[in-house]
Formats: C-alpha cells, structure tokens, sequence
C-alpha cells in the first residue's frame, strides 16, 4: 500500500513540475535577433502561420504596391492622439508564384498614421516597384461592427484577403523604410511614421497553471494521508482483535459480560413444619 500511494505521489509532483513549468511562457525574441534584417520570404513563407519566434522581427522585401487596394485602419494612437493607420497591399516576389497572377501572396504593409480620413485621402497612393523595410507583426482578429467604407476596424489579414480578392500572407509589416526605384520615400509627405519598438523581455506568469500545479501537490499529500489512514484504522482493528482475544482468555471462554446463573439452595424441612402441614 505504501508502495502505490508513493507511486500515485510521484506522478503528482510530476505533474505538479510541468505545470510549474508550463507557467513561464517563453519570451520574445531578443532584440539582437529581431532587429537584424532579414529577407521576409526566409522568416514567413506564404500561407503558414507566423509563430512566436519569428514575430517582430525586422524584415525587408521587394515587389509591387497594388493600386487600388488602400484601406483605413480605425483607432490607432499616435502617442496620445486617435487616429488611422494608412494600409495598402504589396505583391512579394520571391514568394514561389509568378508576379501579377491571382494566386501571387500579398501583405499588408502599414505606410503610416493620420488623425481623420480626410488627411488620408490627400495622400497620394504608392504604385510600381518598390523595397520595403519594416517589422513583422503578427494579424489581429476580426471585429463585426457597422462597415465604413475604406476602412477596417481591425488589422485582421483573413478579412482583407476578402477584401483584395488575393491571397494573404498570415502577418503584416509596419513598415520603417520605403525605397521606390531606389530612392527612399519620405514619411513627412502627409503621413506620420507609425513606429513600433522591440517586445519587451519580461517573461510573462500564467497564475492558472501555478493554481494547477499546487493543485498536484495537494493531491500528492491526499495520496499520503489516504494511506496513513487505511494503516491507522488497520492498527486499531489489530489492537481491538489483541484486546478481546486477551479477555476471553482471562475468562475462559466464557463471553466478557456475560452473567452466571445463580443456584438457588433449598433450605431441609423439619418435622415440626411438616406436622403443620399436616393438621
């Protein structure tokens, strides 16, 4: 018995470790990693999704910017003042489809900030070739809401794959650096550079997986105490059979408690009594 509640323990505390472990996410990559440029199509290819360890990193591609294709994104603060994120779709090369066919991949690329949709639209678009430079970020989730025309409440790439009508890589880029034929293009020129700095290196805590792993110690201590318990009342039982075995040997036999008949003596009758008797 001692032997299975110390097994049922072990599989406790194991279990009760994991969790523990499981409990410190793993952090972002450092800033060494992610701000060294890299070429997109080595970090994400097309239609996978992005994972934790290439997020935020800074990469560079070349392609094409679609005309036709900017959209607005809704409340996007630019320190503390709301306004929009200005997006516009580019084709990747390099990215295993041809160029200018339907089944090439886009991505959205963030070109910068403005407080009103009206600024926006002064802007003029980005067109032809081009080189971008910028930091991939991974998509937001969708949000039902009272559509707007040319805008998007959220950065959701499933939807404006919808939207374009093309094929969407799994991520975005806010994009840091614009080069057309060579040539960088400024920020200034009506649009606020949106600006978006390295993760930080804090290691985030789950709580419900250290609730669960002290969860597994206290069952480990259930398991010790259930067989403490089934000893002890085995002991008692053993004590009590010694204790009324001992009695019934003091007795002789005879059942503890029990009481003897009694005998009842008659007293020799006299001769003086049976003559009265008698008369």
């Amino acid at each position: 018995m001692l032997i299975l509640a110390m097994t049922i323990a072990a599989v406790f505390v194991l279990l009760s470790q994991w969790q523990f472990n499981s409990s410190r996410e793993a952090p972002p990559p450092a800033p060494s990693t992610t701000e060294n440029v890299r070429p997109l199509t080595g970090v994400l290819p097309p239609r996978t999704p992005l994972s934790a360890a290439n997020a935020d990193q800074v990469v560079s591609f070349e392609g094409t910017f679609l005309a036709g294709t900017r959209v607005l994104v809704q409340d996007r603060l630019l320190g503390d003042e709301e306004g929009l994120w200005v997006l516009q779709a580019f084709e990747v090369d390099g990215s295993g489809v041809p160029a200018g066919t339907d089944g090439a991949s886009v991505i959205p690329v963030v070109l910068g900030w403005v407080p009103d949709a009206q600024d926006a639209a002064s802007v003029p678009e980005q067109q032809g070739m081009a080189t971008v430079v910028g930091r991939l970020l991974p998509p937001e989730a969708p949000e039902v809401q009272r559509p707007v025309e040319g805008q998007i409440p959220t950065l959701s790439t499933a939807e404006l794959s919808n939207l374009w009508d093309r094929s969407s890589y799994a991520a975005f880029v806010v994009a840091s650096d614009v080069a057309v034929d060579g040539v960088e293009v400024p920020f200034a020129a009506g649009l606020e550079q949106v600006v978006v700095g390295p993760q930080p290196q804090e290691t985030p805590v789950n709580w419900l997986n250290i609730f669960y792993a002290v969860e597994w110690v206290v069952f480990a201590g259930f398991a010790f105490f259930l067989w403490w318990r089934l000893v002890a009342d085995d002991y008692r039982r053993t004590l009590e059979d010694e204790a009324d075995a001992a009695e019934e040997a003091r007795t002789g036999g005879a059942h503890p408690g029990a009481v003897e008949p009694a005998v009842v003596l008659s007293a020799p009758v006299s001769d003086h009594e049976s003559g009265a008797h008698r008369d």
